[in-house]
């Protein structure tokens, strides 16, 4: 059931510890009763006048009305006492996610000389007040526990070594540094429980100085460098140990024995190589071990799973086999192998606890076991990207709780078992690139959402019954040997996205379409379709891109075609159409080759490709399509997620009021700590906004921006991510969380930096405050008779080096998937924001949907290398950067023509002669100072579009340069 009766507030480190729940009760209170709030007894419990005033001290600070404040400081909500002697004293305060940024509030808690726990995480405190450091702050030396995580404090950890007593400290997600951990956590002598995650502890080495009774370390998400430290293995109470998301490197230490009572041990994303020691077996409490995204090698043993219930060893180089008895161990809940080398045929024995269960991408052969399904609970089936044979077996069926089953890319034959529709939790399953065939079955679980079956075999007709399926957003049947018409049931269909026919032999008319669809992709190419082109295809509005080209389509291109204000890309080519094309809007990439009677009605700019560009294209679409074949990745991994008992993830459920327009939503979760934001944001308006097409003010390759009013008044811009099976990287709600709240942590004027995000069964939403004036764009191309002065271009091209700048000088650098003006939005006619930072975090380029390939940017942006080397580089956003220069330098667009801007520019700059007549001569020519810098900056720009990556400058260095430029 989804709620929408409360927000959720996400800290980023999120480990759930134990004794922050614990020691203030165990160690803190257990001498005297602890009244709070309505828990207080009938006699209340009067403090001295001196606390009662520092608690009436704090409360102004705080300022806030959640903040319950009565006569009597003991009943606040966030306060705790104890008595002490013949009185009472204050003893703990939680104030966490009040929004708190005035550091003077620890003038007050210092004088709290009785305190000993005090939590103000998830605040927006920039600074700890000089007094919060010496010795006259009396609270320092009876404080258990501290915890400040999810703030920005920028101290070094050095300046808390007065807090001798803490047993619980906790900075996570912080800017706190430290020239030598090591001897900095030396001060803190009684520790059980340390949390520094998400910091800017770099270049140092994983400290061995703690105290030897230590329960909890997390180090994760620094730049920590070395091996694991074997004098780790002397702390021999630790029940968690988190180095994951650092780049330590050599093998992992065989010193486990000592680590008897360890329970979780992350090493995730760091350099690790190596196998896995042997000394694990020994740890019997271990339940969760997760070593993925290393370069670990050697086998997977099989006593890993004899204790560990949820094992995570994804994206390494593990080769072997996986020994029968690896998966059958009582207890195991999940296993994730995913990209690693292994190969030989898969067990048929598994745990009847295990629910997920992810094998892709790597070279297992055999056939699928028909007893697969026998007395288990899986929800997550992934064997894709693998050797598989043999047919699909029909006891899959028994599999009462599967959610997510895919088999795609294997060598699987025959046809589909009609047992599959008995799955009526299914919600995803994929099973392109095989080799089945036969009819495509009649009947599928009402639960489905996204159905693959493309590049297969299979024959015959499209079942009606396929488009009546209530969920059914995403529907791949290309590249297959599907006959007869398309059923006339499309125009019942209400929730489909994409819907890819393509590469078949259908015929017959185009049916009707869908009017209440949010369809974005129809392809329908390479058929064998007569007749005219529906004026209903219209009713799609929200429709992007659509691909009619290689079928005996005839008549007129409809002129509603037009109104379609979503659509990017309109092929039409090889067809019989006739009569004079509509005029399209100017971002709209139209193709028409192949009509010899349909003429290209002016004003439209985007014309046929040429044959030079569509072989470019046609590359990239093959090296990512190539590219996606061997990557197997979890498309909804958030939708699952709200199947199982959340014995991972803590999802809270989230939603809306039940509504045919508005999205479901699962969860939704602030990151900003403002509290104007915080009190403002109400997601609920925000799916109301989004329900709205009339709130649409911008659309860009991967995403769509809604203006959404709050009922306050504010306005905030809502972000959709568009094409659902692209948002999540690795298949997991936690990555994409973890992923945009470490973004959401960023300030820098010129990046658009989400204040919350919103999950739906189908997409994914940013919120960000609402300050657009348009794009660079819109104010260079957008028709506009005025000439945009030279002043503000040079002022734009500052604020995105500047902002680029900051990206690529993150401790984690940030990359920009998509970086061109249509990305960057403006705040003002010349103070620029780049947008889109987090599709490198959460969008896989190297995915592919027929002929709808997510590519690594826009056409005219994207740098030559992209074509081979399948990643994204900072020498290719400096090179996109660079396109934008000359954008603005010579105010046409980044292609004209066919021709690419930066290729043109290239060519005219072999002569220095020629160099002049790249400029716009309407803005060089107003004065010798105007045309002297702009000459400086087009150096600029050729030395970021230079052809080899290792000769464009860093980005530091171009707004260096551009700084001096004159």
């Amino acid at each position: 059931m989804v709620m929408m009766g409360r927000r959720r507030y996400c800290p980023f480190a999120s480990h759930g510890f134990l004794l922050l729940m614990l020691l203030p009760s165990l160690l803190l209170f257990h001498h005297a009763p602890v009244v709070a709030g309505a828990d207080a007894p009938s006699s209340q419990p009067q403090l001295s006048s001196t606390q009662e005033t520092i608690m009436m001290n704090i409360s102004s600070v705080v300022r806030d009305s959640r903040f319950n404040t009565s006569s009597n400081p003991c009943n606040w909500s966030k306060v705790s006492c104890t008595r002490s002697g013949s009185s009472w004293v204050v003893t703990s305060i939680t104030l966490s996610n009040y929004g708190i940024n005035d550091s003077s509030i620890f003038a007050s808690i210092c004088r709290l000389e009785t305190l000993q726990s005090l939590d103000l995480s998830r605040n927006t405190l920039t600074d700890l007040s000089t007094q919060f450091f010496t010795s006259s702050c009396a609270m320092k030396e009876g404080l258990r526990l501290l915890n400040l995580s999810t703030n920005q404090l920028r101290h070094p950890l050095s300046d808390l070594s007065g807090f001798r007593q803490l047993k619980v400290l906790d900075l996570s997600s912080n800017f706190f540094t430290s020239k030598n951990l090591s001897t900095d956590l030396g001060s803190f002598p009684k520790l059980m429980s340390l949390n520094l995650s998400s910091n800017k502890f770099n270049g140092g080495a994983v400290p061995t100085t703690m105290i030897d009774s230590l329960v909890e370390l997390v180090l994760s998400g620094n730049q920590l460098i070395g091996s694991i430290p074997s004098g780790l293995f002397r702390y021999e109470n630790l029940t968690l140990l988190d180095l994951s998301q650092n780049n330590l490197t050599g093998t992992i230490p065989n010193g486990f024995n000592n680590l008897t009572k360890l329970e979780t041990l992350l090493l995730s994303e760091n350099r690790l190589s190596g196998g896995i020691p042997e000394s694990l077996l020994n740890v019997t409490e271990l339940s969760r071990f997760a070593a993925n995204q290393n370069n670990l090698t050697g086998t997977v043993p099989s006593w890993i799973t004899k204790h560990v219930r949820m094992l995570d060893l994804s994206y390494n180089n593990l080769s072997g086999r996986i020994l029968s008895d690896f998966l059958s161990h009582p207890g195991l809940q999940s296993v994730d192998l995913t990209n690693n080398q292994l190969e030989g045929p898969i067990s048929s024995n598994l745990s009847p606890s295990l629910y997920r269960l992810r094998l892709g991408g790597n070279m297992l052969d055999g056939s699928i076991s028909n007893s697969i399904c026998n007395d288990t609970e899986l929800a997550y089936l992934e064997l894709d990207n693998n050797q598989l044979t043999g047919s699909i077996p029909s006891e899959l069926g028994k599999c009462n709780s599967l959610s997510l089953l895919s088999l795609a890319s294997n060598k699987l034959r025959g046809s589909v078992p009609a047992a599959i529709s008995n799955l009526e939790k299914l919600v995803v399953l994929k099973l392109q690139n095989n080799s089945l065939s036969g009819p495509i079955p009649d009947t599928f679980p009402a639960s489905l959402i996204i159905l693959n079956l493309s590049q297969n075999s299979f024959s015959g007709e499209i079942p009606s019954e396929i488009f009546k399926l209530p969920k059914l957003s995403n529907l791949y049947l290309q590249g297959n040997k599907i006959s007869g018409s398309i059923p006339v049931s499309i125009s019942s269909s209400k929730s489909l996205i994409e819907l890819n026919l393509g590469d078949n032999a259908l015929d017959g008319t185009i049916p009707t379409m869908p009017n209440t669809a949010s369809t974005s992709l129809l392809n329908l190419s390479h058929n064998h379709l007569s007749g005219p082109i529906p004026s209903s295809i219209n009713s799609l509005g929200e429709l992007e891109i659509l691909d009619l080209s290689h079928n005996n389509l005839s008549g007129e291109v409809p002129s509603s075609l037009a109104g379609l204000t979503s659509l990017t890309q309109l092929v039409l080519s090889y067809n019989n159409l006739s009569g004079s094309l509509p005029i399209f809007g100017q971002n709209v990439e139209i193709d028409i080759e192949g009509n010899t009677d349909l003429v290209n009605g002016t004003g439209n700019n985007s014309n046929t490709y040429t044959t030079h560009k569509k072989r470019i294209h046609n590359v990239v679409i093959i090296v990512f399509t190539i590219a996606g074949a061997l990557v197997g990745l979890c498309v909804l991994a958030v939708i699952v997620m709200m199947s199982l008992s959340k014995r991972i993830y803590r999802v809270e459920d989230e939603g809306l009021p039940a509504g045919e327009s508005v999205p479901q939503v699962i969860s939704g979760c602030l990151i900003t700590m403002n509290s104007i934001h915080t009190s403002a944001i109400e997601f609920m308006k925000a799916m109301e906004a989004v329900s709205n097409h009339q709130n649409i003010f911008l659309k860009t390759r991967f995403c769509t921006y809604y203006k959404a009013v709050m009922p306050n008044g504010s306005t905030y811009s809502v972000k959709k991510l568009n094409s659902s099976d692209k948002i999540f990287q690795i298949g997991s709600q936690e990555k994409f969380a973890r992923e945009i709240e470490v973004l959401g942590k960023l300030t820098n004027s010129n990046v658009m930096v989400p204040l919350a995000y919103i999950l739906t069964v189908d997409s994914a939403y940013l919120i960000y405050e609402h300050a657009y004036k348009g794009t660079v764009s819109d104010l260079l191309h957008g028709g506009k008779s005025d000439v945009i002065d030279w002043p503000s271009r040079y002022s734009i091209a500052l604020g995105v080096a500047q902002g680029l700048t900051f990206l690529h000088g993150c401790t984690q650098p940030v990359l920009l998937l998509d970086l061109s003006t249509k990305t960057i939005h403006l705040k003002s006619a010349n103070e620029p924001q780049i947008g889109d930072i987090e599709l490198y975090k959460i969008i896989d380029p190297t995915r592919s949907t027929g002929s709808f390939s997510t590519i690594a940017g826009t056409v005219g942006y994207i740098p030559p290398e992209y074509a081979y080397t399948m990643r994204l580089t900072m020498a290719g956003n400096v090179y996109s950067f660079g396109v934008i220069l000359l954008e603005l330098l010579t105010g046409k667009p980044s292609v004209s023509d066919g021709t690419e801007l930066a290729k043109w520019a290239l060519s005219l700059s072999a002569r220095p002669d020629q160099r002049e007549q790249i400029l716009d001569t309407r803005v060089s020519g107003t004065s010798i100072a105007v045309h002297s810098q702009m000459l400086s900056v087009l150096n600029i720009a050729l030395s970021c579009v230079a052809f080899s990556p290792d000769a464009r400058p860093k980005m530091r260095n171009v707004l260096r340069m551009l700084f001096n430029a004159k």
